[in-house]
């Protein structure tokens, strides 16, 4: 399958998956099967792994981004909005200003569950990541104390 060209229902599954966000969903609608979940969990994955798909899907998310606009900044300018917005009611908003932070972490690169803590530390001062690891109460002083 590699380096060929994708057939219509590859093709049809590639642009379902960015539609959806579901590779089952858009493998059902794609193959119009009527399998079990499992199975069509496992082929979507299979055809997910497949390296022509996976250029396609690539290529299909590049060009929405470009029509659309989207970039990583964009994204974080709006995430900082949604952030502060949900911080700034009279009873602060604090779930929706945690999913904020965390989607600005997830894009960054920072959303992994642990430190290493291999690494030498010379701030006295915890990062942000390693505020929001102490525990669920401790996220909302460290998105009050400092932003990022």
């Amino acid at each position: 399958m590699d380096k060929k060209k994708l057939t219509i229902k590859q093709e049809r599954f590639c642009k379902l998956y960015i539609e959806l966000g579901n590779a089952s969903d858009a493998y059902r609608q794609s193959y119009a099967t009527k399998a079990n979940y499992q199975s069509v969990n496992v082929r979507a994955c299979e055809l997910l792994k497949s390296s022509n798909v996976t250029v396609r899907i690539k290529q299909l998310q590049d060009e929405a981004s470009k029509k659309h606009g989207i970039t990583i900044e964009s994204l974080l300018n709006e995430l900082e909005q949604a952030r502060a917005s949900a911080l700034a009611f009279s009873t602060p908003q604090t779930s929706a200003a945690i999913a904020a932070t965390m989607g600005k972490a997830k894009l960054c690169g920072l959303d992994k569950q642990g430190i290493d803590q291999s690494i030498p530390t010379y701030s006295t001062t915890p990062t942000l990541i390693e505020r929001v690891i102490v525990g669920p109460r401790d996220i909302v002083e460290a998105i009050k104390a400092k932003p990022f």
